[in-house]
């Protein structure tokens, strides 16, 4: 507000705002720094398939997608992948009638502070793009991520049992 216009006011005993954001105690451009709409934390946008060359290719599109719509992201990652035995069996009998070895691949893209405007119009890209096989799903980012996404030491843990019934270890107290 020009100075004239706060001596106009004052002189004619109209009410004065040294701020327009409608406090008096925050300054104007504290407002203008705020984001416009409303912003998504951490998003993990998982992918799973039976077909590893597909999915590969699947998580690098959707990273050229976040990339050419200017999204932040923050990291990708593949699960390890998860071996499947799956029988049929002949009707009414316990008779197996064939058995498949299946593989189940994931990868993980993980996108930070997604403005919520942008969510539906990428969501339905990927939908657009999703090949045959593969699913998809969004959720936000947990602990419980971080955690799935490493392998276990087998051996490590297996030492650490055989530490445990040997009467633990002899550290000093």
């Amino acid at each position: 507000m020009a100075f004239r216009q706060i001596i106009r006011r004052l002189a004619t005993g109209k009410c004065v705002r040294p701020f327009s954001s409608g406090s008096m105690y925050e300054p104007e451009y504290l407002e203008l720094l705020r984001p416009k709409y409303p912003v998504h934390n951490t998003l993990n946008f998982s992918i799973k398939g039976f077909d590893y060359p597909i999915l590969e290719s699947y998580q690098r599109f959707i990273y050229n997608v976040a990339d050419s719509m200017d999204l932040d992201t923050v990291d990708c990652w593949a699960y390890p992948p998860k071996k499947l035995n799956v029988q049929k069996f002949k009707p009414a009998s316990a008779v197996i009638e064939s058995e498949y070895k299946l593989t189940v691949y994931e990868r993980n893209v993980q996108i930070m502070n997604l403005q919520a405007p942008f969510l539906p119009t990428f969501v339905r890209i990927l939908q657009a793009a999703l090949p045959e096989g593969v699913t998809l799903s969004v959720s936000e980012h947990s602990e419980d991520v971080d955690e799935a996404r490493y392998v276990p030491d087998r051996d490590l843990i297996e030492l650490k049992q055989k530490l445990d019934e040997m009467g633990g270890s002899r550290e000093k107290k």
